[in-house]
């Protein structure tokens, strides 16, 4: 590894002889051949092979615990992390600019537009250029800057980084003036915590956000653990054996469509892919339904046999032309494990979004997902998330006193004077905008017994019936959507997302946090997380340190909710348990 001109000390000795302390910013941009650190107004530059960068950027971690700052994790710490390096603290400018402004795009053009007021959309871009036949100077004949004379990002540094590590050196630099201007807009937002305290809740955010968009790539790079044989004969049960020709596949379809058509007059003729054709057939044997969803079926289970084929068959045919072998093929490598792409944060409530079925595997294949030779699986799962959250973000004392119980829904129905289910039917009609039904005559005592937190669920409903955005606890902003024609239904619709917003953001928040907490400690026992589902965590550890990653799940949920909702005094609850394969995991 060489340094730029004037530079002959390593990276972390530059760093602490420019004043850097622990926990302080420092830029990373990586460019062909190098790459480059800003810090305090300064930069440096190196040029380094890929083992030479681990290297060092592994040193600067371990001997000057920056927070590091680059655009992007994908971009910048995928190499990093494929050679090994554990990063620490950092602030991912993309993840960040999505938790300030919304919606879900983060590329440079736009994130540099918006800490600029500058429209976003206006941003040129190298096709617009080159239709136009333009050179990329933005007029004053220097593209070698990455700012153009009208305050816009140049496209060729915008889309394709730097290219040298001189070239990267300006670029982070540039990252490092984003990172301030987005820590100061963080920082004037409303801390919604009850005790608030420094640094600011939506700070704290940027960095758990910033963290999760590191655990992406980890998840990418090491892959969910997946026993092929097994889900090789999983997969057999449901799809047949392995198809050798066009012939073989057609002969599986027509063998899984015969166990639902047996049930029906000989001869009839069904279409089971077609919604139409499925309920005129549930229509012919006197089932009336309005549309042919599994969810509306299940309650005639046990009025025809075809109904309970037709569920079963609609396991199979997903598991044989969306989980099948080219499925298998595809994803899971010859190492036996399952990757896809992973992003820290979707476009609406911020949860953790996952391809290649990740997200989606159906519970018939979870057998499939087991841990390695002298490996366990530590599955955790938050309990009753969402009400819990609620009662945090609402500062509704009653409710927060009956987090205090393992199962909330229990002293909740003893307040509203009902059973178990009309209450945990309630409470979730609450949050989901639910008025009518079961859920009807439960709500209004839910009025009188958590004022406060209906309240707040109902002022986020008329923020989004009136077409207002609204913020998440932790500051993420949802944006609402305009209406041409405001029809009642429309507008309802808009006042229930925005009300589901507030609590299933808040807890996409909060369960980031955690994981990105469980993930720094990991290291000392071994372990990676593997999978991020919602509000369940999957980690793969060495069987020896089992009790200890269990310890720290626990003490990792307690102190997070202390960070998270001070004073709040909401009880979080996580079912731990250690198995061989994710199956053994539910009850």
């Amino acid at each position: 590894m060489t340094t730029g001109p004037g530079e002959t000390a390593a990276p972390a000795d530059v760093l602490r002889g420019a004043g850097q302390t622990p926990g302080s910013p420092v830029a990373l941009a990586c460019a062909p051949g190098g790459f480059a650190m800003a810090h305090g107004g300064r930069t440096w530059w190196w040029a380094a092979d890929t083992d030479a960068l681990a290297a060092a950027i592994g040193a600067v971690t371990a001997e000057c615990a920056p927070r590091w700052v680059w655009w992007s994790a994908v971009a910048e710490v995928t190499a990093l992390v494929e050679a090994g390096v554990r990063l620490s603290a950092c602030w991912d400018l993309g993840a960040t600019h999505l938790l300030l402004y919304g919606g879900s795009r983060a590329e440079p053009a736009r994130v540099w537009a918006a800490t600029r007021d500058l429209d976003p959309d206006d941003a040129p871009s190298s096709g617009q250029l080159d239709l136009l036949g333009l050179a990329d100077d933005g007029g004053d004949g220097h593209p070698d800057e990455p700012v153009r004379p009208d305050g816009y990002l140049r496209p060729d540094w915008a889309e394709r980084g730097p290219r040298t590590p001189a070239a990267a050196a300006r670029w982070a630099g540039v990252a490092l003036a984003v990172r301030d201007h987005q820590e100061a807009a963080l920082a004037a937002l409303p801390d919604t915590r009850r005790a608030a305290s420094a640094p600011a809740l939506a700070v704290l955010t940027a960095w758990s956000e910033s963290a999760a968009a590191v655990l992406a790539v980890e998840l990418e790079a090491y892959g969910l653990p997946l026993d092929r044989t097994t889900a090789v004969e999983l997969i057999a049960r449901h799809a047949g054996p392995p198809p050798t020709d066009p012939a073989a596949t057609d002969t599986s379809r027509r063998e899984r469509d015969s166990q639902v058509l047996q049930h029906l007059p000989e001869g009839t003729e069904v279409d089971l892919r077609n919604p139409a054709q499925v309920r005129g057939m549930l229509a012919r044997v006197g089932i009336d339904v309005a549309d042919t969803r599994s969810w509306r079926l299940e309650a005639f289970r046990d009025v025809h046999p075809v109904v309970p084929a037709l569920l079963a068959w609609r396991k199979s045919e997903r598991i044989a032309t969306t989980y099948g072998y080219g499925w298998l093929e595809r994803h899971v490598r010859t190492d036996g494990r399952l990757r896809g792409a992973w992003h820290g944060s979707d476009g609406a409530a911020g949860r953790m979004t996952a391809q290649a079925g990740l997200h989606n595997l159906p519970a018939e294949l979870r057998p499939a997902v087991a841990a390695e030779p002298g490996h366990v699986l530590v599955r955790a799962d938050l309990g009753q998330i969402e009400p819990r959250v609620l009662a945090a973000v609402s500062h509704d004392d009653a409710l927060a006193r009956v987090t205090a119980d393992p199962d909330l829904y229990s002293p909740v129905a003893a307040r509203l004077g009902c059973d178990r289910p009309t209450a945990k039917v309630a409470v979730l009609a609450a949050m989901y905008g639910q008025t009518s039904g079961t859920a009807g005559a439960a709500l209004k005592g839910l009025d009188r017994a958590y004022p406060v937190a209906m309240a707040f669920l109902r002022a986020a409903d008329e923020r989004g019936k009136a077409g207002d955005d609204v913020r998440t606890y932790g500051g993420r902003r949802v944006a609402m959507w305009h209406l041409d024609v405001p029809d009642p239904a429309a507008v309802a619709s808009r006042g229930r997302f925005a009300r589901n917003a507030v609590v299933q953001g808040a807890a996409a928040e909060l369960f980031k946090m955690w994981a990105v907490t469980v993930r720094a400690g990991l290291p000392s026992y071994g372990g990676q997380i593997v999978l991020c589902l919602h509000d369940e965590l999957l980690v793969h550890v060495p069987k020896e340190s089992a009790d200890d990653v269990v310890g720290l799940l626990h003490s990792t949920l307690d102190a997070t909710a202390g960070r998270w909702a001070p004073g709040s005094g909401v009880r979080l609850v996580a079912d731990v348990r250690v198995v061989n394969r994710w199956s053994d995991a539910k009850d």
